[in-house]
């Protein structure tokens, strides 16, 4: 009788699981954490239901996985944009382009991972609202640091209110992601130079 391999426990997982969670993560954009079925997800991720199952256990444990690499690539694709940059008003406008550029054309319409969740996991899962707060929040420390920096620099006028003008331009961004879910923003220099002048 030939000898199993004593250095295999099981079969080996026949998919590349950053790509699944890529893959389900655009199902969780499109339709939301509720309305995205198992059926969708299966569909979506080009996986059977029991795969999905054996992989992630359940719907909710593969949010939690999708929803931070979602964050986790978005933060980082930011901050290299911002990273060469040399003054706060010049990052300031690279993150309104960066979010501009997310809220255009199928970008746009797959919608914004965080925003869409803030408001149907608020009342219905604690653990869940609250990863999308804290997304929320460190949102608004990054504007709030680009705007400080900004004002030592000499690039945002010092006498501007930061921590006003913070949630000011956080409501612009989300906002972006709110259109551009409906459809593709128009005038977007504009968007950017009007917001800009905030800074004055």
């Amino acid at each position: 009788m030939p000898q199993q391999s004593r250095g295999v426990r099981g079969r080996p997982r026949q998919f590349d699981t950053d790509n699944a969670l890529d893959l389900a993560m655009q199902v969780f954009r499109s339709k939301g954490y509720h309305s995205a079925s198992i059926s969708d997800l299966s569909e979506g991720m080009q996986l059977t239901a029991g795969s999905i199952y054996k992989a992630f256990h359940d719907k909710r444990n593969l949010f939690l996985q999708v929803f931070a690499r979602y964050t986790s690539l978005r933060n980082t694709a930011l901050s290299q944009r911002l990273a060469a940059l040399p003054t706060g008003r010049e990052k300031i406008a690279a993150l309104l382009h960066f979010y501009l550029e997310s809220a255009s054309s199928v970008e746009g319409r797959r919608g914004c991972l965080v925003v869409g969740s803030a408001i149907e996991l608020q009342q219905f899962d604690p653990e869940l609202s609250g990863l999308v707060t804290t997304a929320l929040q460190r949102n608004q420390q990054g504007i709030l640091q680009l705007i400080q920096q900004g004002q030592q620099d000499g690039s945002v006028n010092p006498k501007c209110n930061a921590e006003a003008l913070t949630s000011v331009l956080l409501c612009l961004v989300l906002g972006m992601r709110v259109a551009g879910k409906l459809n593709d923003l128009p005038a977007r220099e504009e968007v950017v130079s009007t917001a800009l002048a905030l800074l004055d």
